[in-house]
């Protein structure tokens, strides 16, 4: 595919901390066509406000992605019972997800706990299940999920591109890979992620960050270097959508990428 079918969206992550009655108001306004809404916190989905957002999203011909509930979440916990319950969660989205007709889910990988070091493998193998069940969920409603690559420090089982060259020889089935450029960068790998898994990469989250927090700061505001990260996401013929998720200087940022990438 030609790298000009590169489309700009946005998170509404910067409003996050806002009521869901704001996050309404901003879907009526925002100038893009590709948006992602979260699954979490005062954005939580239920039956309701799924429809609310349906209308919306078809009265502005709005494209949706949906971000999966986060915040608490550990699809590699090993007490069964709150892995159980995790997962019921996740399915969930997913169904809410297939009810909005998102063009995908984006959730994040297990992470290692206070045991981790009695079980070793324990947490790999957990995480592992968990994904191929969120798979077969997924696939009976029709949703594509893909797993982003997560940020220093926390404990997150898959965070290199090691992690995740792992992943894919062991999973054993077809899932898409989400590059969050702001993550990569407290890896310092950004030009590894995108040079090493080019055909698995089907979405990308873009802010800023200074290199040591996760900070989600305007494009041009930290240390990424975006001018190489075009070039190396034009060099792979990158054709999805590029999803910003800067929480200040969003419509800046919007304009920014738009220069760098369409």
């Amino acid at each position: 595919m030609d790298v000009s079918e590169i489309n700009i969206g946005l998170s509404m992550l910067f409003c996050l901390g806002e009521p869901f009655a704001s996050l309404l108001r901003h879907l009526h306004e925002v100038d893009v066509r590709h948006v992602e809404i979260l699954d979490e916190g005062l954005h939580a989905l239920n039956s309701r406000r799924v429809g609310a957002l349906k209308r919306v999203a078809q009265s502005r011909g709005l494209e949706l992605t949906l971000h999966a509930p986060f915040a608490g979440i550990n699809i590699a916990s090993p007490n069964p019972s709150l892995r159980r319950f995790m997962l019921r969660k996740l399915e969930k989205s997913i169904l809410y997800a297939h009810q909005l007709g998102c063009r995908l889910w984006v959730f994040h990988p297990g992470l290692k706990t206070g045991v981790s070091f009695f079980y070793p493998g324990l947490d790999w193998r957990l995480n592992l299940g968990s994904i191929r069940t969120l798979l077969e969920v997924a696939r009976r409603h029709g949703v594509e999920i893909a797993i982003e690559n997560v940020p220093e420090p926390y404990p997150y089982l898959m965070k290199s591109v090691d992690d995740f060259s792992r992943f894919y020889d062991e999973l054993g089935e077809d899932i898409g890979f989400v590059l969050d450029i702001g993550h990569a960068n407290l890896n310092h790998q950004i030009e590894d992620f995108i040079a090493q898994l080019p055909d698995k990469t089907v979405h990308v989250h873009a802010s800023d960050n200074n290199g040591a927090h996760d900070s989600h700061l305007g494009i041009g505001h930290g240390t990424v270097d975006w001018e190489n990260v075009a070039k190396l996401v034009k060099k792979v013929k990158y054709s999805g959508v590029i999803m910003l998720e800067s929480v200040e200087h969003v419509k800046e940022s919007l304009q920014t990428l738009r220069k760098l990438f369409t």
